[in-house]
């Protein structure tokens, strides 16, 4: 049964008046929501901390800022290909429903079984556990570690600790905020973006203007570096880049979906390579790239450099990004177990909306409880470690995707190739950053690749599960946007 098939009742893309059945969300987010969530996703620790591993790789400014611009332009390559796939798929579900469309539903079911155990779930329990500790600079007992029950478990033990009660606490809040009350979560995001970028711009307009800096230090070479160190140091910074594609999980709810989701995808990404482009220009201002290079954290030094403060006025910015990453997480993933489970490839009960607030209650509510579990286990870092790669090759597999779907057209029209520019060089990117992912650590990338093949038996019970509902359910597929 095609996953198109399934999606048809919900005809993603058009608004429906009334009220909405309960397999199909509402359209209630604008392009500007779109760009909030990316900037939410992007903007986190890993601008303040990554910098100091590409000076290492390549100790030489400009090729320095040369990477982080490099990065940009992929970023950038794959918010038009996702443009391309958004208005051509406008379902939610981002690299699920590409992957389903375009290879089938398996192939779109390991991508989502892979957000649900490491991409989304993963991440959120690893900002939660570090805005504690960041909290924890002001209220020390918060992110104490000490264990006030221990329950043994398997291999290992569930550990209830100020640290991570407090954290699993702020993954509920934002669960119960995106489930409970659409407007106000939409507000919360938007206001943590605006508040992020509008700080990290504040620091660098003063840290330009009135802070202690030098243009030399933009000047000074502390070595040779070679084309694949280059390379290498591409990598954390694709890593830092990614979240670019947040507003394609939503799509489905963005008014007039068709037009504005390449309104988001590229203002989004957009901003975010702007200024993480001003950042990096900033930290080579303000400090030589050799003090850079054995920095826990960039933001600090750069902050105590230019104007005497070091961590008072970076962690508060850090905390922000936190919550911000964990509210766009919190919106984003659920939307991908949302349309599996619709789809028929997932538990059935998660593809329902709240009849009384419209969200894909279940869906937020599964994603914080593994979440929360995974931050009690202490196992995020495992699982983020050993699905890395998988997420990237999501991403390149989703938009070598638009290849496949537009094959015919492209063999007709040999002209339309020229569109495929931007596709075709984040599809090589990618490739060369799994490849080189799965060279160097051979070991974790096989424990990876189990972990995600472990879902194939949701997949196949699902399937079965949902047969004969499916069938009923049948109607001619959407038209696709050609």
């Amino acid at each position: 049964m095609s996953t198109s098939v399934a999606r048809s009742a919900a005809a993603p893309g058009i608004r429906v008046s009334g009220s909405t059945p309960r397999n199909q969300l509402r359209q209630s987010f604008r392009a500007r929501d779109g760009v909030a969530l990316i900037v939410s996703n992007v903007i986190g620790v890993g601008i303040f901390t990554t910098p100091a591993i590409v000076a290492q790789l390549v100790p030489h400014p400009g090729a320095m800022l040369g990477v982080w611009l490099t990065g940009g332009v992929l970023a950038l390559a794959g918010a038009l290909s996702y443009a391309q796939l958004g208005r051509r798929w406008p379902a939610a579900g981002g690299e699920y429903i590409y992957l389903s469309n375009a290879y089938g539903p398996a192939a779109g079911f390991l991508s989502g079984w892979t957000s649900l155990i490491a991409g989304f779930s993963g991440a959120v329990a690893a900002c939660a556990v570090a805005l504690v500790i960041y909290l924890g600079q002001y209220f020390p007992a918060l992110a104490s570690e000490r264990a006030l029950v221990s329950i043994p478990l398997g291999l290992g033990s569930v550990a209830f600790s100020p640290r991570s009660l407090t954290a699993a606490a702020f993954i509920v809040a934002f669960a119960a905020l995106h489930a409970c009350n659409l407007g106000a979560g939409k507000l919360t995001q938007n206001a943590l973006a605006l508040l992020v970028l509008a700080i990290t711009v504040g620091f660098c307009v003063a840290g330009f203007a009135v802070g202690h800096g030098s243009w030399s230090h933009l000047h000074e070479s502390y070595g040779a570096f070679t084309a694949k160190n280059w390379l290498l140091a591409l990598i954390p910074v694709m890593f830092t880049y990614s979240g670019w594609n947040a507003a394609s999980y939503i799509s489905e709810e963005i008014y007039d979906t068709r037009r504005n989701i390449g309104r988001a995808l590229l203002t989004g990404t957009a901003v975010i390579v702007a200024v993480y482009a001003i950042l990096n220009t900033l930290y080579l201002y303000a400090v030589p790239l050799k003090a850079m290079q054995g920095a826990v954290n960039v933001g600090d030094i750069t902050a105590q450099a230019l104007f005497g403060v070091g961590r008072n006025f970076v962690t508060p910015v850090l905390i922000l990004t936190l919550l911000g990453a964990i509210s766009a997480m919190t919106i984003a993933g659920p939307r991908v177990y949302f349309a599996m489970a619709r789809d028929g490839v997932f538990l059935r009960s998660f593809g329902r909306t709240s009849p009384r607030f419209g969200t894909p209650g279940l869906a937020i509510v599964l994603q914080a409880c593994w979440s929360v579990g995974l931050v009690l286990v202490g196992g995020f870092n495992a699982i983020l470690m050993y699905t890395g790669f998988m997420l990237m090759l999501s991403s390149g597999a989703a938009v070598l995707g638009l290849f496949v779907a537009r094959r015919n057209e492209l063999r007709a029209t040999p002209s339309l190739w020229v569109k495929m520019i931007a596709p075709a060089l984040f599809v090589i990117a990618a490739a060369a950053i799994v490849v080189n992912g799965v060279m160097q650590a051979p070991k974790t990338s096989l424990i990876g690749v189990a972990l995600i093949v472990a879902g194939l038996p949701v997949f196949f019970w699902s399937r079965r599960s949902w047969g004969s509902q499916l069938a009923v359910q049948a109607q001619p597929a959407a038209p696709e946007l050609k």
